[in-house]
C-alpha cells in the first residue's frame, strides 16, 4: 500500500510518537509511506531521520497550504489512501479531498485520540462524515466520538502501542539516576507528561508530601514542560518540597527518566489513552494511575497496576507507600504490566491494526458526501 499520512502538530506529543512507530512499522512491512508534516516539526524531523520520505509545508490560515499540498500529492502520486493523524491533518485533508469541483475518490481515515466531543457545526461533522474509516484509539475515545455524532458503522479501536524495550539493567539504572543525583538508596517517584491542568501533577505533589511521613527521602521526578510549571514549582516550595521535587523539563531521551523510578504515577483526569503509561509498564515499572479516561483498559487493578479514583491525596499516597513498603508486590505489578503491554499494546501490534482498517477501506472504499 502507499499511505499518505499527515501530520501538522509541531511539538511532539503521544500522537506524534505514534505516528512515527506507524511509518516505520509500515516501511518494514514492504509499505510506502510518505509524511506531510509542518515546518520545523518535531516528527517530521524524527521522520525525516528514519528514511520516511517527506513533505514539509506550512499549516497556514485556515490550513489552505497544506491542503494544497495533500490536493496536489493525491492527485500525482498514486497514493492509496490518506491518513490525517491529528485535528489540524483533519481539516487539511477534508478540505484537499472534498473540494467540490473535482472531489478526489481517495479514501480518508482519521485518528482519533481525545475524548472531547466532536463539534456540533456542520462543518465539523461533514469532516467526520467524509471519513472512509475513523480510528479510536480506545473504546472509551470510540464511545465518546459516538454520542458526539461521528458515523458508529466507520469507528474501529486500535489501541495505541510502545515499544517493548530491553529490561533494564542495574547499570542503566545507576546512570539514570546520577543524571539527576539521585543516591541509589532513594525511593523515587515519577510520572511523564506535558505540565497541564488537567495532567494532575499538583496531585502528586501532595501526595509527596503524605509519602514522606513513612519515607523520609523520598522524591518526586516530574519529566515535561508547559503552562503549568511556574504553579507547581510554587506548590512544591509551599509544601516544603523544593528540594524533593525534581523539575527535569522535557527530556528526549525519556527511558532514562524509566530507568531511575521505582513507581511511576500518572494523576490524568481526562486521557484517551497515555503513551507514557504504556512505556511505564514495558520497562516493568510498577504503575498508578487515576481510573479516569481509557486508563482503565490499560491498567488491570492488583494485576498489573494500581488504580485510584482520582486526585484523592490520601489514596494517590497509601498507594504509592504500599508498593514501596512491599518490594514483592512492585516486582509483581511491574512484570504483569510488561507482560499486559507486550500482549495488548505493542506497537507491532498496533501498526497490524492500522494495516487491518486500510485493507478494509481499500476493500470497500466508501466515499460520503461532504456535506
Amino acid at each position: 500500500m502507499k499511505v499518505l499520512l499527515v501530520d501538522l502538530e509541531t511539538e511532539w506529543r503521544g500522537g506524534q510518537n505514534q505516528a512515527l512507530l506507524l511509518l516505520k512499522g509500515l516501511r518494514e512491512r514492504g509499505h510506502e509511506p510518505e509524511l506531510v508534516a509542518a515546518d520545523g516539526s518535531a516528527l517530521g524531523e524524527r521522520a525525516r531521520s528514519a528514511g520516511v520520505r517527506m513533505h514539509f509545508v506550512s499549516r497556514g490560515v485556515f490550513r489552505l497550504p497544506a491542503a494544497q499540498k495533500v490536493r496536489a500529492l493525491l492527485r500525482s502520486g498514486g497514493f492509496d489512501l490518506v491518513h490525517a493523524n491529528e485535528a489540524h491533518a483533519v481539516t487539511a485533508v477534508w478540505l484537499a479531498v472534498w473540494e467540490r469541483r473535482k472531489p478526489l475518490r481517495v479514501p480518508f481515515v482519521i485518528s482519533r485520540r481525545v475524548g472531547y466531543p466532536i463539534g456540533k457545526s456542520s462543518l465539523a461533522q461533514a469532516r467526520y462524515r467524509a471519513a472512509a474509516k475513523i480510528v479510536a484509539n480506545s473504546k472509551w475515545v470510540a464511545e465518546q466520538a459516538a454520542v458526539s455524532g461521528a458515523p458508529c458503522e466507520k469507528i474501529s479501536v486500535v489501541y495505541e502501542g510502545a515499544d517493548i524495550p530491553p529490561r533494564l539493567t542495574a547499570e542503566q539504572r545507576q546512570r539514570a539516576r546520577a543524571r539527576w543525583g539521585i543516591p541509589q538508596s532513594t525511593r523515587l517517584l515519577g510520572c511523564v507528561g506535558v505540565l497541564l491542568p488537567d495532567k494532575g501533577q499538583e496531585w502528586l505533589i501532595r501526595a509527596l508530601a503524605q509519602v514522606k511521613k513513612e519515607f523520609p527521602g523520598t522524591k518526586l521526578l516530574l519529566a515535561g514542560d508547559g503552562p503549568r510549571r511556574g504553579q507547581l514549582e510554587s506548590l512544591a516550595r509551599e509544601l516544603g518540597l523544593k528540594d524533593d521535587v525534581i523539575f527535569a523539563g522535557f527530556v528526549k531521551d525519556v527511558e532514562n527518566v524509566y530507568a531511575a523510578l521505582d513507581v511511576f504515577l500518572l494523576p490524568s483526569f481526562f486521557e484517551a489513552l497515555n503513551n507514557s503509561l504504556l512505556a511505564a509498564m514495558a520497562y516493568e515499572i510498577p504503575s498508578i494511575a487515576f481510573n479516569r479516561g481509557a486508563l482503565g483498559e490499560i491498567i488491570e487493578h492488583e494485576k498489573s497496576g494500581l488504580l485510584v479514583s482520582g486526585p484523592d491525596v490520601a489514596e494517590i499516597s497509601a498507594a504509592a507507600v504500599r508498593i514501596l513498603r512491599d518490594h514483592e508486590l512492585g516486582i509483581a505489578l511491574g512484570r504483569a504490566g510488561r507482560v499486559r503491554i507486550e500482549d495488548n499494546f505493542s506497537a507491532n501490534k498496533m501498526v497490524l491494526g492500522m494495516i487491518r482498517v486500510y485493507e478494509e477501506c481499500l476493500r470497500s472504499n466508501p466515499v460520503s458526501s461532504p456535506v
